[in-house]
């Protein structure tokens, strides 16, 4: 994957990097886990054919599953993925939030996610 730029952000670093991946020229995908925010915030829409995949908890007020299933709907090469329960940083082994088994997912769709960039 030379020259190839995906940006991926957690929590509050989900933000500079749906950013960077709607804004910035050459992007090549984005993959937000426990946030996103409307594209509006950035003053332009998502761009045509740049994928985005989205990781929250279905629960997690501070994970904005009401926004990122607005980005599903309104952006084609968008996937929301929702896990049950309500643990913000869950994909975090160091933390007690961690859940194995959906963090065991995450990790599988995004590394699928990451393949299929060309």
């Amino acid at each position: 994957m030379p020259n190839t730029i995906v940006y991926a952000g957690f929590s509050l670093g989900a933000m500079p990097a749906q950013m960077l991946a709607q804004t910035r020229p050459g992007a090549k995908g984005a993959v937000l886990l426990h946030a996103s925010v409307p594209t509006s915030e950035f003053g332009r829409p998502w761009p045509h054919g740049v994928p985005l995949q989205m990781h929250t908890m279905d629960g997690d007020e501070l994970g904005d599953a009401d926004v990122a299933h607005q980005l599903a709907e309104t952006i084609e090469s968008a996937e929301l993925f929702l896990y049950p329960g309500d643990k913000h940083l869950f994909t975090d082994n160091s933390l007690p939030d961690y859940d194995e088994s959906a963090a065991t997912l995450v990790k599988q769709r995004v590394l699928s996610f990451l393949d299929s960039i060309e």
